[in-house]
């Protein structure tokens, strides 16, 4: 199984991404060990997160979430009210 996630960073930009662990990645995302944009931005919380089937149907979803414009990102997120 994989997770599409949103976080949302100290400097109120979002990042997506996709995992097989959503709190092992949310953890290394914190440390700095994840990505290079999350250790300059910083990370604040896990704003949505989305189950797949597989990596396949994860990379398409997160590549989908990535064109979405940003009001429509936060609206997801919002409904999802993590």
């Amino acid at each position: 199984m994989y997770y599409v996630y949103i976080l949302e960073c100290a400097d109120g930009t979002l990042y997506t991404g996709i995992t097989t662990d959503v709190e092992r990645r949310f953890q290394e995302h914190k440390a700095g060990t994840a990505s290079r944009y999350t250790r300059s931005h910083g990370v604040v919380r896990m704003a949505y997160v989305e189950t797949c089937a597989n990596r396949g149907e994860a990379s398409k979803r997160e590549a989908t979430l990535k064109r979405l414009p940003r009001a429509e990102k936060v609206r997801l997120c919002r409904e999802q009210g993590i």
